[in-house]
């Protein structure tokens, strides 16, 4: 039960701070955005300006995910009991990567509601399963309906949202995933925009019901392997609704996250008053020690990465088409405890095909949007490219 993300609650509460990573030397044209009759004309600028400004405190809806990355049926993806089910003798670590590897794949349901900044409840619907994350004031709560348990833990008040623009860090056991969110699949297209990226508007769309404003990135790196991200922004609003993700490799999107319905009316109170039903093991993990933004007081570096995880990271090339390049443990002593993701990788790895260079001898997982190489050697370089940009940045590195 560890795929929910980073700091789940504050993607929804701050109204997409990432915007602030939004370069002025951005190619943003005068186009204007042509409007349905109750829709006003706006151009690409002026809609940049309307989600920064956009403030919804309060809302509910039912968010769709799907995915079309191309990737090869592998064990550690498609699991060992049943669609997106954990591999036979796999421990509970080992189960939530495999929870998060199904997210990579398909269609997915999410339920959202959100009351100010310390009521907020998301739940995955999978089937007659649901998995639920669940912050209400200073609780924090993880059940899933499959598994009958539930997790707990303190937020300390500190680390509670602060409003608009504030940026907060979330649970450290809670391992980042594929956006769930239009908001958030937004935010991270947006923190791209710079030199490279061009920003248009193409008219306007109806999402969930709601007329909106559609604004199109579109990469003037021919190397990457995204040709656009459309974004529908709700026209009264101003919130992304709907987030598409294009592949020069693929007609439809690659990826997409959009509301199918959505009211922004005050969720009823009983939605975040969470008790664990009968039956259910719950597990208390104290309060969260949460490493803080450098530029709060008092606060404090961001805690070692834990083994398993890429150590020195380094980004070769920059925009759309970089390149990161990490590298994982090798011996048993650096993989830590069970459940390591660098266990759970072994099950992909070794599925993959054998490739070979200057750079030495690996394997790669290439989809439509994205490519990863394994070394031998322990190092991994993924990116938004084909296979030979990832080979020429091991060589470099």
């Amino acid at each position: 039960m560890t795929f929910f993300g980073e700091h789940p609650w504050t993607r929804w509460v701050a109204p997409v701070a990432a915007l602030g990573l939004i370069g002025g030397s951005a190619v943003v044209t005068n186009q204007q955005a042509d409007a349905d009759p109750g829709l006003p004309s706006r151009t690409a600028a002026q809609l940049l300006a309307d989600v920064r400004s956009a403030d919804v405190a309060a809302l509910s809806g039912t968010v769709v995910q799907t995915v079309d990355l191309g990737l090869p049926q592998l064990p550690g993806l498609t699991g060992g009991a049943g669609p997106g089910g954990p591999r036979a003798g796999a421990s509970d670590g080992d189960s939530g990567m495999s929870s998060l590897a199904t997210l990579l794949t398909g269609s997915h349901t999410w339920r959202v509601w959100l009351d100010g900044p310390t009521r907020q409840r998301l739940a995955l619907i999978d089937g007659s399963n649901e998995t639920d994350l669940i912050h209400h004031g200073n609780d924090l709560w993880v059940w899933s309906s499959a598994d009958k348990s539930a997790v707990h833990r303190r937020i300390p008040t500190l680390m509670h949202p602060l409003g608009p623009g504030q940026d907060t860090r979330g649970p450290a056991d809670l391992s980042p995933t594929v956006p769930r969110t239009p908001k958030e699949a937004a935010s991270r297209a947006l923190a791209l925009i710079g030199d490279d990226t061009t920003v248009t508007t193409s008219g306007t769309a109806s999402v969930a019901g709601r007329a909106a404003y559609e604004l199109v990135l579109t990469p003037k790196d021919s190397a990457t392997r995204v040709a656009s991200v459309r974004i529908a922004i709700d026209g009264r609003r101003h919130i992304p609704v709907r987030v598409q993700v294009y592949s020069t490799k693929l007609a439809n999107p690659a990826f997409q996250v959009g509301f199918t319905s959505i009211d922004f009316g005050r969720p009823d109170a009983s939605i975040f008053a969470f008790t664990p039903p009968p039956g259910t093991k719950v597990t208390d993990k104290g309060t969260l020690t949460l490493p803080v933004h450098p530029s709060r007081k008092g606060a404090t570096n961001p805690a070692p990465a834990a083994p398993g995880r890429l150590q020195g990271p380094t980004v070769v090339g920059s925009g759309w088409s970089a390149v990161l390049v990490g590298r994982l443990p090798l011996t048993a002593a650096d993989r830590g405890t069970a459940g390591d993701p660098r266990s759970w990788l072994d099950g992909i790895r070794f599925s993959l095909p054998r490739v070979m260079g200057s750079w030495g001898r690996g394997r790669l997982l290439e989809g439509t949007l994205f490519s990863v190489v394994f070394t031998d050697g322990g190092r991994v370089a993924v990116g938004a490219v084909a296979p030979a940009q990832l080979y020429a940045a091991l060589a470099a590195t």
